[in-house]
């Protein structure tokens, strides 16, 4: 049976954490407050807690804002319906929980015994909701700044490095790009097959009037030209800053 730990440890457990993540709160209970789950105010009803759910309502909000506004500025060929899914796809439960557990939110959260005992701790809507009263109080603590440089190295890097590609048509926004520049025609070609039949990878390439403009690898021909458009997106990207 897990023990109830005491407030002197919490203390100390916070602290470590935010050594941890390079934050340190100006008040100090509002952090713990956004840890603190209901039925551990329910078993202390003594020494009075708030817990996390206003945090979490906050912190649900603030989180929309930043992502849409990053999605924005660095997805300029995206559209709305476009931009909608992609953000929609970073603030899901499972995204939230694999933040979470980046960061081992799982070990500080308060939570009573009963919930304790039947697994609270690991339960995906609960780690979702404390990542969300972690913004929501860091918001309060130190305003958006703070939640921007947080959310820069805990999810933007996942934006960049396309672990929500799935969610992102890229070859749209390569054709709405070259429609919009009037540059010419894009063509697609599989320039490869290899592996055994259950496990194929395609290589695909994208050109622009006959010039490659990207090289995409995929396990299907629909991905290859994904991931090829994605590398021409890069590259047009990179031509027009420099211009």
């Amino acid at each position: 049976m897990s023990k109830q730990r005491p407030i002197g440890n919490i203390n100390t457990k916070f602290k470590q954490f935010q050594e941890k993540i390079g934050i340190t709160f100006r008040n100090e209970k509002l952090l713990i407050q956004a840890f603190t789950h209901s039925s551990y105010v329910n078993e202390h009803r003594k020494r009075p807690h708030e817990d996390n759910e206003r945090l979490e309502f906050l912190g649900d909000a603030v989180l929309e804002l930043t992502i849409s506004q990053y999605l924005f500025e660095k997805f300029p060929q995206m559209s709305e319906g476009e931009l909608t899914k992609l953000r929609a796809a970073i603030v899901c439960e499972p995204s939230l929980v694999t933040f979470a557990h980046s960061l081992s939110f799982g070990e500080l959260v308060l939570l009573g015994k009963g919930e304790e005992m039947t697994g609270g701790r690991m339960r995906p809507s609960l780690l979702a909701d404390v990542f969300e009263a972690f913004v929501g109080a860091l918001y309060l603590d130190q305003g958006m700044d703070a939640v921007v440089k947080f959310l820069e190295k805990t999810i933007f890097p996942k934006i960049n490095e396309g672990a929500f590609s799935h969610v992102m048509d890229y070859k749209s926004q390569l054709q709405e790009l070259v429609q919009r520049d009037g540059s010419g025609v894009l063509e697609y070609k599989i320039l490869q097959e290899k592996g055994p039949a259950h496990n194929k990878e395609f290589v695909s390439r994208v050109s622009l009037n006959g010039q490659e403009l990207g090289i995409g690898v995929g396990k299907s021909k629909k991905e290859a030209e994904q991931r090829a458009a994605q590398m021409a997106l890069e590259k047009l990207k990179t031509v027009n800053s420099g211009d």
